[in-house]
């Protein structure tokens, strides 16, 4: 089976990459685009009876696992089905998306999480991007204001976690900043350009370009986490929280970098930026440990050697190597925009792995049966191997970045910008 399946795939992915004309590849989006509908139809139809519940992954008997509005990822629902909307302009996906959307508004308040840019931005964002209402705008600068107050003029960074110590060290975190952190920016970036207050655009370079110096390696690869000290400022040292160790490259990281950095090139056209998406993205593509499909091991360093296979870190824990498409579906979407400022080789690197990504999850390998894996589109993700949180499940993550990968390509092959 794993044999015709990749001879699918490869048969896709030449026909994607290789035909003159554009008909097989807008097949290709809009066979995606039905199945997402189906898909995310039969999910809201889940729903019925968990009302102000949004979906994050499945337990381990299969059944759904939600959370409630101040889940990290309760905005990832709400922007499926915007995109859906723009995908379609089927009026029905506007109705709930609004629906869903608009229960999360008391999030403009919360300070004590940085990722509402996830929670609000996906959902309010994209939200305001299609219907310019007012009302969106007035709560997505909130949010941004209230992220703001995380901000540590010492340490030029958006705190994270509030405490804590990694699985692998004993070290206490005082001022955690994790990678995940350079996609909160993009609501900070449209924020100053909403009000124009340039104090958004400022804080959101000033984490990047400390992000850029402290958790971005020479050979381009990421630390999941970097501790600073609060008072000084001072980097302490690099860490992991859901990689294999503090040295290794969590594979999600890396494509949350890659996308990170890309977007501020957008926002600030810095070169730096940009070369720093660059280095990242080349450490995703060239590594050894990369296998053909492009879909990442969940670590790229879980086939190094002196890595004992069952066996996670100096833990006690034991676990399989598994492959991660939340961290596929970022890094495509990533790449699709990465590819759009560059030219020549690398223009066409970054454009044939993204399709070569999107291929791979479109193939019934990682793309689930209609009506199955809990209503989610993608199979085999992984949250948190090292807490055994989320092993091996669909995400809801890795859904939306695929629709967004495929919104991106749709806009390609339509000669319209990718953004």
């Amino acid at each position: 089976m794993r044999n015709s399946r990749f001879i699918f795939g490869s048969f896709i992915f030449i026909l994607l990459v290789g035909c003159t004309s554009v008909d097989s590849r807008k097949q290709f989006v809009e066979e995606n685009i039905i199945y997402a509908c189906e898909q995310t139809h039969c999910m809201l139809t889940s729903l019925g009876e968990t009302q102000g519940r949004y979906p994050r992954s499945t337990k381990k008997d299969g059944s759904l696992s939600t959370t409630d509005i101040y889940g990290w990822t309760s905005g990832f629902f709400p922007g499926t089905l915007w995109m859906l909307y723009e995908l379609t302009n089927d009026s029905c996906w506007k109705e709930k998306a609004v629906e869903w959307t608009l229960p999360l508004e008391p999030n403009k308040y919360n300070t004590k999480d940085h990722d509402v840019g996830f929670m609000m931005y996906n959902s309010f964002g994209r939200g305001f991007a299609l219907t310019k209402d007012k009302s969106y705008r007035d709560i997505l600068v909130q949010t941004a204001n209230s992220l703001m107050t995380r901000f540590n003029p010492n340490v030029h960074s958006i705190k994270s976690w509030e405490g804590g110590k990694a699985p692998h060290d004993t070290i206490v975190w005082q001022f955690p900043v994790i990678i995940d952190n350079m996609m909160n920016l993009e609501l900070l970036f449209w924020a100053s350009k909403a009000t124009g207050d340039p104090s958004f655009r400022n804080i959101a370079i000033s984490h990047a370009e400390k992000t850029m110096k402290y958790q971005i390696r020479k050979d381009g690869s990421s630390y999941h986490l970097a501790c600073y000290d609060p008072e000084t400022g001072n980097f302490i040292k690099g860490e992991t929280s859901q990689g294999y160790s503090n040295e290794s490259t969590w594979s999600r990281g890396q494509g949350w970098g890659i996308y990170g950095f890309t977007l501020c090139y957008r926002e600030t056209k810095d070169p730096r930026f940009l070369k720093t998406a660059q280095r990242m993205a080349d450490y995703y593509i060239n590594h050894p440990n990369l296998p053909s499909d492009k879909i990442p091991w969940w670590d790229f360093d879980t086939h190094r050697p002196g890595f004992i296979p069952g066996k996670f870190s100096k833990t006690n824990k034991y676990i399989q190597n598994y492959r991660d498409a939340s961290a596929a579906s970022v890094t495509a979407s990533a790449l699709l925009e990465l590819s759009s400022y560059v030219k020549d080789d690398k223009k066409k690197i970054y454009t044939e792995t993204a399709l070569q990504i999107l291929t791979s999850l479109s193939s019934p390998e990682y793309r689930a049966e209609e009506g199955k894996n809990g209503n989610f589109i993608l199979k085999h993700s992984t949250g948190a191997i090292p807490h055994g949180s989320e092993v091996d499940v669909p995400l809801i993550y890795a859904d939306y970045y695929f629709l967004e990968a495929l919104l991106r390509y749709n806009r390609m092959i339509n000669n319209k910008p990718i953004l």
